[in-house]
C-alpha cells in the first residue's frame, strides 16, 4: 500500500473516531466540553495514549513512541485540548513576561514578535505547522493581514479552529488542513513563509519535519520556529536530567526531547541558512516564562491574571484534578480523565524544574531561510 493511501485510511479512521468521541463539543470550551465527550470513545483514547508510557524510559519503549509518533500526538490532543483551553486559553504556548503586561497581552506579543522577526506581511501565504486550535494564527493574521493555512493531525482541534475562525469572521484569511507534518501533501514551493510555535517537538526526527517545511517553502522563503529543546546544560546520562526530560515527554505527548544542538544541526542539514537564533528563556527576565505554572502570584500584572495563574498553579491544578475525579466518579467526565490531569501535573512540575535549572527551553527561536538558488 502506498504512503498516501495508508495516510488517507488512517485519516478517515481518525475522523470517524473524532466524531464518536467529541460530537459537537467543539462548540463548547473547557470542562463543559469535557463533560460532552462520549465516555467509551474517551476511554479508548486514554488507553491509546498511555500504552506508550508503560515501559518508562527504556530504549525499546522510546523507539516505539518514535515509530508511533502520529497516533501518540493525535491521542494526546484528543485528551488534553479541553484542559489546555480551560487553563491557558486558545494559544498553547509559553511567553516572555514584562512588568505591567497582562498574561493575554504577553501571549499576543510573543506571537507578534515571531511574525516581526520573519517579516510577515499582507499578501503572503503562510503555513502554520501544528496550528492547535488556531489562537496564534488568528492573532498573526490580524497583526499582518497575511493568509494562513493551519496544518494539524488532530481533527478535534481543526474543528475548533474552524469554529473560532467563523466566530471571529476570519475565515476569509484562515483555513485548516488535516495532515502529518512528516509527510506534507502540499505542492512544493507553495508557501512564502512557514512558522511553528512549540509544535515540531512532536516530530520523531527533527530533520524529517524540517525537510518537509523546506520542500513546501518557495526559494528565498523564511521559516520561524519557537522550538522546545533541552539546553546545552542537559546531560542525557544524568539521571536527574533524564527524569525531568521524561516527565516533560509523558505529560506533553512528546516521543523524544532533543538538545538545542540537534535542532540547529537538523536545520542546517536540510539546507536552511540560519539568520537568527536565541534562547528567549535565557535572557535574565525578571519574570520567568514558567511563572504561571509555578503559581507565583507576585508576578500577576492584571486582575484576570490571578484567575489564569491560579488555575495553572499547583494548587489550582489540584483543585481541577479533584473536581475532575469527582466528575469521573459520578459519570459526568469520561473514565481516565483524572489520569490525564495526573500526566499534566507531572509535566507542569518538570517544566518548572527544567526551567529553573535551565535544562529546558520552550522558546529556542530560530529564523532561517531557504536559499534563492535552492533546488
Amino acid at each position: 500500500m502506498s504512503t498516501t493511501k495508508a495516510s488517507n485510511k488512517d485519516f478517515e479512521r481518525d475522523s470517524q473516531f473524532t466524531k464518536a468521541l467529541h460530537g459537537d463539543s467543539y462548540k463548547k470550551t473547557g470542562l463543559s466540553a469535557l463533560m460532552a465527550k462520549a465516555k467509551d470513545a474517551s476511554q479508548v483514547a486514554n488507553e491509546g495514549y498511555f500504552k506508550h508510557w508503560d515501559g518508562g524510559v527504556t530504549k525499546d519503549d522510546e523507539d516505539k513512541r518514535l515509530e508511533d509518533y502520529s497516533q501518540l500526538t493525535h491521542h494526546y490532543y484528543n485528551l488534553v485540548t479541553d484542559f489546555y483551553e480551560y487553563g491557558w486559553g486558545s494559544s498553547f504556548h509559553f511567553s516572555r513576561y514584562y512588568k505591567g503586561e497582562a498574561f493575554r497581552q504577553a501571549t499576543a506579543r510573543h506571537e507578534h514578535y515571531l511574525a516581526h522577526k520573519m517579516n510577515l506581511s499582507a499578501n503572503m501565504k503562510v503555513l502554520d505547522v501544528g496550528c492547535g486550535v488556531g489562537g496564534p494564527g488568528r492573532e498573526i493574521t490580524r497583526f499582518t493581514n497575511c493568509e494562513i493555512v493551519g496544518l494539524n493531525n488532530n481533527d478535534y482541534q481543526i474543528e475548533r479552529a474552524r469554529h473560532y475562525a467563523k466566530q471571529y469572521k476570519l475565515d476569509n484569511k484562515l483555513s485548516y488542513v488535516k495532515g502529518d507534518f512528516m509527510k506534507m501533501d502540499f505542492e512544493p514551493e507553495s508557501f512564502d513563509a512557514v512558522y511553528a510555535i512549540e509544535a515540531t517537538v512532536h516530530a520523531p526526527v527533527l530533520e524529517g519535519v524540517y525537510s518537509e517545511i523546506y520542500k513546501v517553502l518557495k526559494p528565498g522563503g523564511v521559516f520561524g520556529v519557537y522550538e522546545w529543546v533541552m539546553t546545552d546544560k542537559y546531560d542525557e546520562n544524568n539521571e536527574e536530567h533524564r527524569k525531568i526530560a521524561y516527565g516533560i515527554e509523558v505529560g506533553d505527548g512528546i516521543p523524544k526531547m532533543y538538545k538545542r544542538e540537534v535542532a540547529e544541526q537538523a536545520l542546517k542539514n536540510v539546507g536552511f541558512k540560519i539568520e537568527y537564533e536565541q534562547d528567549l528563556a535565557d535572557v535574565d527576565d525578571e519574570i520567568p516564562w514558567y511563572y504561571p505554572l509555578s503559581g507565583e502570584m507576585k508576578h500577576c500584572q492584571h486582575l484576570s491574571d490571578y484567575y489564569t495563574v491560579f488555575r495553572t498553579s499547583r494548587i489550582g491544578r489540584a483543585v481541577t484534578k479533584g473536581a475532575v475525579t469527582i466528575m469521573e466518579k459520578v459519570g459526568f467526565a469520561p473514565k481516565g480523565s483524572a489520569q490525564v490531569t495526573d500526566a499534566l501535573e507531572d509535566a507542569a512540575v518538570n517544566l518548572v524544574e527544567g526551567g529553573r535549572k535551565k535544562l529546558f527551553t520552550p522558546m529556542m527561536l530560530f529564523v532561517v531561510r531557504k536559499p534563492l538558488d535552492a533546488k
